[in-house]
């Protein structure tokens, strides 16, 4: 699967995924830093990567402003919730694949699948 790390989520979290065979490209290491989040979805359509984030505001530019994406992954933990993490991602990639191009909300209690799906 492709990836692409948003400057908000834990870099540690691409390692772990290449680590385990897929293609992995982080905002704050391969592309120029501080793009808009507009572009940095855009960013992840043209390249078919699921982008994952921390930054809500994703979520506004989908739902709300209709953006063409390759799937989101949203996590809403706690800075120190790694480990977490982690386990979400092993139970996405498992358990979510032919959701992987929709937006996912990752808690602690869960995923949710939320409604669009990308083009």
């Amino acid at each position: 699967m492709r990836f692409l790390l948003d400057e908000s989520a834990d870099f540690r979290l691409g390692r772990y995924l290449a680590a385990l065979g897929h293609d992995v490209t982080a905002i704050s290491r391969d592309y120029p830093q501080s793009l808009a989040d507009f572009d940095v979805l855009a960013l992840a359509n043209a390249e078919q990567r699921i982008l994952i984030t921390r930054d809500r505001d994703f979520g506004e530019l989908i739902f709300r402003q209709h953006q063409r994406h390759s799937g989101v992954i949203l996590f809403r933990l706690g800075p120190g919730d790694y480990m977490t993490a982690v386990h979400r991602l092993d139970e996405i990639i498992e358990n979510y694949h032919p959701d992987l191009r929709h937006f996912l909300v990752v808690t602690r209690r869960g995923i949710r699948t939320r409604g669009i799906l990308s083009d």
